[in-house]
């Protein structure tokens, strides 16, 4: 993500989270949609805990919070696709 003028400060905010799941088994990874936004994807790996993700809306809401001292905005969250939430 360094081909990203502000990616170390986006990785940084990011951080917590990306360590965070992947202890549970999940990949977290971010790009711009355009330059003001950003889309944070979310995907699981063999032996994922599928429990241990929030519902989409909870999950935006956080990520939204954690990207506020970054120069981008929360586009949206894509989770796993068998993500029963």
């Amino acid at each position: 993500m360094t081909e990203y003028p502000d990616a170390t400060e986006v990785d940084a905010a990011l951080r917590q989270f990306t360590d965070m799941m992947a202890a549970d088994g999940y990949v977290l990874r971010w790009e711009p949609t355009d330059p003001e936004r950003i889309v944070v994807r979310i995907d699981a790996t063999e032996g994922a805990c599928a429990d241990c993700l929030v519902p989409l809306n909870v999950m935006e809401a956080i990520m939204a919070k954690a990207l506020e001292p970054t120069p981008y905005a929360l586009d949206h969250v894509v989770l796993p696709t068998d993500s029963a939430h």
